[in-house]
């Protein structure tokens, strides 16, 4: 006898967003995201990380206090801009997300994941205000009440404004173009806002996968096996949870992080001799 059968009922049928959600924080996602450990190579050849309880408290402390406590304000903001519709402040807040690194190797994760994310989308999911934003554009912006419907653009070529040209061209503040370079955290809060995503779904998503791609970087440098691997993120389901939280009430003034074993781990990791990561 057959099972039941799920049917699509119009409640989750209009809901577009959960599935793009679960989509782009898939591992097959192809932003190159397993290319990186964010300095975790670095630390278990020092043998500051060398089993599963000295990584769920390094994964922990960077979720809570690290990268992913500046990610999340990035992506937090990035959200509201892109809800409001409002590129300047898209593009300043991408701006932070690509300055606030503590070395060269985690700002190129965060720039080249960001580009990969951002390009991809717009292949995939193009959307008109995240079109408007990454397009080319020969002049001038439309004006703040215009830009939300601008539609005709391009998709062949990188941005002048992303990529830092044009200065003094477009709607910014003493004729100041954005630097060059994408954040995946910004862009993904971004996209996150066009889709109808929950910011705090968005929030725990984004937080949940940069744990997981640790969690795999750490199981192909034989810290850990997989089912401590599993152990471990179950275990941080409540550092993720409160993170997301706080990411969602904290302040400006309170922006920033205090990972310093991590930053010098990074370092280190610019000039390892042998390794399997970017970062």
């Amino acid at each position: 006898m057959p099972g039941p059968r799920m049917i699509m009922t119009p409640e989750l049928g209009a809901r577009p967003g959960l599935y793009r959600l679960l989509a782009w924080l898939s591992p097959n996602f192809p932003i190159g995201a397993f290319s990186y450990s964010h300095g975790l190579e670095a630390a278990a050849a020092a043998g500051a990380v060398c089993d599963a309880a000295s990584f769920q408290g390094w994964i922990a402390t960077l979720v809570a206090q690290g990268s992913g406590r500046i990610d999340a304000d990035i992506l937090a903001e990035a959200y509201r801009a892109a809800h409001d519709g409002d590129f300047a402040a898209l593009d300043a807040v991408n701006r932070s997300g690509l300055a606030y690194r503590a070395t060269a190797e985690l700002a190129l994760e965060a720039a080249q994941q960001g580009e990969a994310f951002l390009n991809t989308c717009r292949a995939a999911w193009p959307e008109p205000f995240i079109e408007a934003w990454a397009a080319p554009h020969p002049g001038p912006l439309p004006a703040s009440g215009e830009r939300k419907n601008r539609a005709q653009v391009s998709q062949r070529v990188p941005s002048p404004r992303l990529r830092g040209e044009g200065q003094g061209e477009g709607p910014y503040p003493n004729g100041a173009a954005p630097e060059g370079g994408i954040c995946h955290s910004a862009v993904f809060g971004a996209v996150a806002a066009r889709a109808g995503i929950a910011l705090d779904d968005a929030l725990m998503g984004y937080l949940g996968a940069f744990a997981a791609n640790l969690v795999s970087a750490a199981l192909r440098l034989g810290i850990i096996g997989q089912t401590d691997g599993q152990r471990i993120l179950a275990a941080l389901e409540p550092v993720v949870a409160d993170a997301a939280s706080a990411a969602l009430a904290r302040g400006a003034a309170d922006f920033g992080a205090a990972t310093f074993a991590a930053d010098l781990a990074s370092m280190a990791h610019e000039t390892q001799y042998a390794r399997l990561f970017r970062s």
